[in-house]
């Protein structure tokens, strides 16, 4: 069998046995190194995606890779029902490095979000003094937390949330980076939390204004409203700093963190806060089979180990302005990209034609052709997120793949 045939094949066992909620690009990866990923024929690519950045220490990291194999081969899984020798040193040294009392742990990001659901609920009847089944929660448009029933029921987007009601009360929705709508919000004196991305990442990486995330948590605060931010995707290095947030100098009341948090290598989310909070989650009242199990616990300790000791915040603080500096000189020059936009290596450019036009997943496929895999998000919108272990020549190679791609391109 050829390669081009083990491609075709491949991709038609996903089409006849795999459910169709996804349209991947035409590549087939079989092997990632750092910053790379090779397809079934051997072709070479930089990873521009990250898995969505969940790869931020880079593809297959030796220490994590080393710390998976070695916690498998010793134990994997106990449940909750006993203690284990893993769970409360991750715990300790997960909370000693985001400054929180507690953390409970979990598997997927979106059992993040509904867990710090359950959590500012639990808060709001117990310790705010909201009557039962009253509590609300402010989020924005164009948020994406996940694709659950609860959280695509505060969706805005059609796709997630289309046919798959009835859908779930108790949240409001503001337009984001709008802190007038998030003040008259919290009028309601049953809001009890606000969910937010520190920057959206799905919605094309809408960076707020400056100050936004700073005045947020002080109106929740002044408000008695838990600040809920959701840094599954912005945190874990990717924007420049150990978290989003830590930009403007923001400590949440509750801190949501996935994908990064293994390396990519494992499912492993959690959910921190102070005792306050946390402890209103008592035995019986949540939990998970996998949640804090010892393969997670000693990834996890890995992969944030890896973020700290290799300097990956800086590296992605000091690559990213590079890189959009890079962009703009490309966009200056050129009628197809509106504009780039983003934080750290965090990182988005707009195409200059409409959402519903293919002209972002042609330009995604010729990049592919020339050896970057990024994809398209909302339509007319370009992410791109490499890996943070990437060095400023790559950088520059991959610079180079984007103009070249950009001035060939014909719509």
């Amino acid at each position: 069998m050829t390669s081009l045939d083990k491609a075709t094949e491949m991709i038609g066992l996903e089409e006849k046995y795999g459910a169709h909620n996804y349209h991947p690009l035409p590549v087939v990866l079989e092997r990632g190194q750092g910053v790379f990923v090779w397809d079934v024929n051997g072709k070479k690519y930089f990873d521009f995606l990250s898995a969505y950045s969940a790869v931020n220490q880079g593809h297959c990291h030796p220490k994590i890779t080393q710390a998976l194999i070695d916690q498998s081969q010793q134990l994997a899984l106990t449940s909750r029902a006993f203690y284990n020798s893993s769970l409360g040193i991750y715990e300790k040294f997960i909370c000693e490095t985001f400054g929180y009392d507690k953390m409970l742990p979990m598997n997927t990001g979106a059992e993040g979000v509904e867990t710090a659901i359950k959590l500012c609920r639990k808060w709001a009847y117990e310790k705010k003094g909201i009557a039962d089944h009253q509590a609300k929660i402010i989020v924005c448009e164009q948020n994406f937390h996940g694709r659950t029933t609860t959280i695509v029921s505060f969706s805005s987007d059609p796709d997630s949330s289309n046919h798959f009601g009835p859908y779930a009360d108790g949240f409001i929705r503001i337009p984001y980076n709008d802190l007038k709508a998030l003040e008259h919000a919290l009028q309601d004196k049953n809001v009890a939390g606000f969910l937010v991305e520190p920057i959206q990442g799905e919605a094309g990486v809408v960076v707020p204004d400056e100050g936004y995330l700073k005045k947020a948590a002080a109106l929740c605060k002044a408000n008695q409203v838990l600040f809920i931010a959701d840094e599954i995707q912005t945190g874990i290095a990717r924007t420049g700093r150990m978290l989003a947030i830590d930009h403007e100098g923001v400590h949440a009341d509750m801190l949501i963190l996935g994908k990064a948090l293994s390396g990519g290598v494992y499912p492993v989310s959690a959910v921190l806060a102070q005792d306050e909070i946390m402890l209103c989650i008592k035995p019986g009242q949540h939990g998970s089979t996998y949640g804090g199990n010892p393969l997670a616990a000693r990834v996890a300790i890995a992969a944030l180990e890896v973020i700290r000791d290799e300097k990956l915040a800086e590296n992605a603080q000091r690559l990213g302005e590079i890189f959009r500096k890079e962009m703009q000189r490309i966009i200056d020059g050129s009628d197809l990209i509106q504009l780039v936009r983003g934080k750290g290596l965090l990182n988005a450019i707009v195409i200059n034609d409409t959402p519903e036009s293919s002209t972002a997943w042609q330009l995604c496929l010729a990049l592919a052709e020339n050896g970057l895999l990024a994809k398209p998000t909302h339509g007319n919108i370009i992410r791109f997120a490499p890996p943070l272990v990437m060095t400023e020549e790559q950088l520059m190679e991959c610079v180079a793949i984007i103009e070249k791609t950009i001035t060939e391109f014909k719509k």
